[in-house]
């Protein structure tokens, strides 16, 4: 991967990050770091899987089917991050 693959994943990934916590519903308590970072791995996820089920990744335009993939996984990635993170803060006893 080259740079400027490296750069765009990184700008692609914090876009579909935020397009994944708009559509979580409720709040997260989540940073925003976490939220990049979850946006990143959801993107790569996201064009993995739109390669396996065959929807062309590599075109001259928007994948329009490649960006509704990456948004769904990123929409899961942020759910589970948040309920993971919730129940850690949290502890056995509850709320503090």
């Amino acid at each position: 991967m080259t740079v400027t693959g490296i750069i765009t994943a990184i700008l692609i990934g914090i876009v579909i990050g935020v397009l994944g916590r708009l559509v979580v519903p409720g709040k997260q308590n989540i940073g925003v770091l976490v939220t990049i970072g979850v946006g990143i791995v959801s993107a790569l996820i996201g064009t993995w899987l739109a390669q396996l089920i065959g929807i062309p990744t590599a075109t001259s335009g928007v994948d329009w089917l490649e960006l509704l993939v990456q948004v769904v996984v990123a929409a899961i990635g942020v759910a589970l991050v948040a309920a993971l993170m919730g129940r850690r803060r949290t502890g056995v006893a509850g709320p503090r």
